[in-house]
């Protein structure tokens, strides 16, 4: 009996010292995610920048003496001077247009036609409409100091989404000075990323999910955001040699477009119905309707050559990590979404496959 109590003792003794050490590890891990969240989405852009451009670093090392540091800082500059373009047409874009959007209200040139007697007929929303509309075309000003308020929220809101774009061009430069320090250390990256994975995983399951991984990672990138980026350029050259009014904001329609895989003539159609009601037909506008409405069929040719090298990803998956990511993460996330996504279905259907003999579904016919 004696014996039976001190072996109780020492099991509940032993238990609550696992217990405590257990929470105590919550604890640091809580605290740990606490500190580093702020930077979980620039880390993990970086991560992806870093395993999708390391290929282009072993091209060019060798030509540059086979210096890690120098490769990578010579990537991360030409990156960032081609991302200047779009930041630069996209700050052009939006100065114009809010100048022009000034001028046009200081001058009194806001000229709103009246309502059509037919509008009003309109089941549920016609005469609220009609009203609204009339009001409108006959006395602006009242109408927009009756609306002060809810015009003062959106403003405020358009500010924000604004202010949140910018802050994500500015991560996304950041991300990339980042990955070019991981690239310069893409080696040992490489072992401490399948140490991890043999840690949690298995000896022989580690390497193989760090490829997995890795392909993952360059496929969507490459095939989605890489095909998005070059639609957005060759759409927004066109766009900007013609004269469109916010051509800048239009090429990131066609990147974001591109990246929730839409296609980009939801933008191309108007904008040369637009060239043409304003400028007519000729020569020049033509060409640029041929040119524009080509480039926004890019994406046709571009996705078979880019992303079908490595894995293949379903659109539906990317398509929901674009969107769940643009909800969660704003645009960093819309970038990171589809990535996540795709590692996750990808190792979701490696587990699937990967089931014990015993236990595998016979498929009809087979013994």
């Amino acid at each position: 009996m004696y014996l039976k109590s001190m072996y109780e003792r020492a099991l509940s003794r032993g238990l609550l010292d696992v217990l405590i050490r257990a929470g105590l590890i919550v604890a640091l891990v809580i605290f740990c995610y606490e500190i580093f969240s702020p930077f979980l989405h620039l880390m993990l852009w970086s991560v992806i920048l870093a395993i999708t451009l390391y290929p282009l670093q072993l091209r060019l090392r060798g030509r540059l003496g086979n210096r890690d540091g120098r490769t990578a800082t010579l990537i991360v500059l030409i990156s960032v001077a081609i991302l200047m373009v779009p930041i630069y047409l996209l700050g052009t874009s939006l100065t114009e247009s809010v100048e022009k959007a000034l001028d046009v209200v200081k001058e009194g040139r806001v000229r709103i036609p009246s309502p059509s007697e037919s509008v009003a007929s309109w089941p549920l929303i016609g005469k609220p409409l009609y009203g609204f509309w009339l009001q409108a075309s006959t006395d602006l000003t009242g109408l927009a100091q009756k609306l002060a308020p809810q015009l003062k929220e959106v403003s405020l809101g358009l500010l924000g989404k604004l202010a949140n774009a910018g802050l994500g061009l500015l991560m996304f430069i950041a991300a990339l000075i980042i990955a070019g320090i991981l690239m310069a250390y893409g080696e040992s990256g490489h072992r401490s990323a399948v140490k991890i994975a043999t840690r949690i995983f298995s000896s022989g399951k580690g390497p193989q999910i760090t490829h997995l991984c890795t392909a993952t990672i360059r496929a969507v990138a490459q095939g989605v955001i890489g095909i998005a980026f070059i639609q957005m350029l060759l759409v927004g050259v066109g766009f900007v040699l013609i004269g469109i009014p916010g051509a800048g904001l239009l090429a990131l329609a066609v990147l974001l477009l591109g990246i929730m895989q839409l296609p980009a003539t939801l933008i191309t159609i108007p904008a040369i119905a637009y060239v043409f009601a304003t400028e007519g037909a000729s020569v020049g506008t033509i060409v640029f309707a041929v040119y524009v409405f080509v480039a926004g069929l890019a994406d046709n040719v571009l996705k078979p050559l880019l992303l079908g090298r490595g894995v293949d990803v379903p659109m539906p998956v990317v398509l929901i990590g674009a969107l769940g990511g643009m909800v969660t993460g704003g645009i960093i996330g819309l970038f990171i979404g589809p990535v996540a996504l795709a590692i996750g279905y990808q190792l979701f259907w490696q587990w699937v496959e990967e089931q014990p003999p015993e236990d595998r579904i016979e498929q009809p016919g087979q013994p």
